[in-house]
């Protein structure tokens, strides 16, 4: 990969400043690091060791996207492979659609659940959650279809067109991932699947002594932003500590 691709703080072209959080007492700058349009099979390694490891300092976290890492995985499903059933064009319709998408009410989304979670299962989590919404209880469906089916991604286009002619699947073995980077680079890294609804972390090397409700605090405003801006790997940089909580 090209030497130009090398970072440096205070480019403005690739480093995004974010607003300082707090987090019980220490105070940490964060820099959302735009990247070339990542693509399926890319080595993980390399993009890290480009964008990161020219910037990076002693006691840094990296948070990085969990899309990316599965299309350098090529953990992806391509579109034109899916037969979309009745089922799937079915339960898709009453799923309603939420600031960060249509989730499973995208009818390929739908399908692949099928797909990974097996159609009985399926059924039972439509079921249950029309039962929780009369509750107003909300992520019923993920939670009793399970098989990381919250985490499908890609089939729509509005950001960039490939990912309109592909599903996203969560990536796979994210906490070695995360033990794979820091074991080559020595960089800290945690990946995340984070958009304007909510944050999970999937995975974090031995080194991040952060509890995951600590790093959803520190995550919670979705400091990355959404595809279409091109930062998926996030830098936290712990500044002084303060006495203010």
């Amino acid at each position: 990969m090209s030497e130009k691709l090398a970072l440096r703080l205070g480019d403005e072209q690739n480093i995004v400043r974010k607003r300082d959080i707090n987090l019980s007492g220490v105070v940490f700058q964060r820099f959302a690091i735009k990247t070339h349009f990542i693509t399926r099979g890319e080595s993980y390694i390399d993009i890290i060791h480009n964008y990161v490891t020219p910037i990076h300092q002693k006691k840094d976290i990296i948070f990085i996207a969990e899309k990316i890492i599965a299309i350098c995985q090529d953990n992806v499903v391509d579109k034109e492979s899916i037969q979309v059933g009745f089922w799937a064009r079915f339960l898709s319709k009453f799923v309603m659609k939420t600031p960060a998408g249509y989730s499973v009410g995208n009818e390929y989304k739908m399908q692949v659940a099928i797909q990974l979670a097996g159609l009985p299962r399926i059924l039972l989590a439509a079921f249950l959650s029309a039962i929780g919404k009369l509750f107003k209880i909300r992520g019923v469906f993920y939670k009793v279809a399970g098989n990381d089916i919250a985490g499908i991604d890609g089939f729509y286009g509005e950001a960039f067109d490939e990912y309109s002619q592909m599903g996203i699947l969560n990536p796979s073995n994210p906490q070695k991932v995360c033990q794979n980077i820091e074991d080559k680079l020595g960089i800290a890294s945690v990946i995340v699947d984070a958009n304007d609804l909510g944050v999970d972390i999937l995975g974090k090397s031995y080194s991040v002594n952060y509890t995951n409700e600590e790093m959803i605090k520190l995550l919670k405003d979705n400091p990355a932003g959404q595809e279409d801006q091109q930062t998926p790997i996030v830098l936290y940089r712990p500044q002084k500590q303060t006495t203010t909580q």
